[in-house]
């Protein structure tokens, strides 16, 4: 069976009597994109395109596989990774807010850290996927917006773009303070509601 690699055109030569009756991901011996074949899927033709995976969030080599994690959305910075580890959160970074909406969904990261290539009027249309999640999902992680141009807890600014916090890169020095008393002053607000819904629930 031939495949061909939907990001450089390789075709590729696969024996389908090998693969397992499930989905398979491998990656292209030229441009090393993820390719996913399924077996069961399979055509009778005589070329597939093999489906291209959404690249997984890139974890660095330093980062335990295990513990809560910040997912960086947009640009990635190494400034943003270390405020994420100071805050005792395992960076991941993805590209695209739907990527990044569809990594959530599954995984549910404590803190959603947004760094868009460029500051809009709100709505911020590059992170609407992630941004426009249901309120119940919403609820299950703290979303900060990353700007130059803005002010660090501008109330507004967060309130018009989405999050739950603004901080401005120049601030990021004293970001694990700006973020422990954001959070604590969030739990609070959020208290009532909380409880109201667990007694809900029992």
């Amino acid at each position: 069976m031939i495949i061909v690699c939907p990001s450089c055109q390789r075709q590729l030569s696969l024996d389908e009597n090998q693969l397992p009756m499930r989905e398979v991901v491998t990656s292209c011996p030229k441009c090393e994109a993820k390719l996913t074949v399924d077996r069961r899927k399979l055509g009778t033709g005589p070329q597939q395109t093999a489906e291209k995976a959404l690249p997984e969030p890139e974890v660095r080599e330093d980062a335990d596989e295990f513990g809560v994690k910040a997912l960086i959305v947009g640009s990635d910075h190494p400034a943003l990774r270390q405020a994420a580890k100071l805050i005792g959160c395992i960076p991941l970074h993805v590209t695209t807010a739907q990527q990044a909406r569809e990594f959530f969904v599954q995984e549910y990261p404590a803190v959603v850290m947004l760094n868009p290539a460029q500051i809009t009027a709100p709505p911020l249309e590059a992170m609407q996927p992630i941004v426009a999640l249901t309120p119940a999902d919403r609820r299950k992680a703290f979303f900060i917006l990353f700007a130059d141009n803005l002010r660090t807890l501008d109330g507004n600014a967060a309130f018009l773009y989405g999050v739950n916090l603004v901080v401005a890169f120049k601030d990021l020095g004293a970001f694990q303070q700006i973020y422990r008393e954001a959070l604590a002053y969030h739990e609070r607000l959020y208290a009532p509601l909380h409880a109201v819904a667990k007694a809900m629930t029992t």
